[in-house]
């Protein structure tokens, strides 16, 4: 199975974690938004970011955290 990175995506890790929080989803109930023969929910959800179904959205506030952490782990 080969799967096409959208160019929406800054990275191939920022797709697979999309789709894996989708897949979550999936698991838990939320309907899939495509008709496929797979009952997997990973396979769905990596098919469904990949056709631009699911929206995601980056937080300032955790971009904020990941650079305090960053400061933090620098110090000495």
């Amino acid at each position: 199975m080969i799967i096409k990175v959208p160019p929406e995506f800054d990275s191939k890790f920022r797709f697979i974690l999309v789709a894996a929080e989708r897949a979550k989803q999936i698991q838990n109930g939320a309907p899939p938004k495509i008709d496929v023969k797979s009952a997997k929910p990973a396979f769905i959800a990596l098919r469904e970011v990949e056709q631009n179904l699911i929206r995601y959205e980056i937080l300032e506030e955790a971009i904020e955290e990941e650079e305090i952490i960053e400061d933090v782990e620098g110090l000495p």
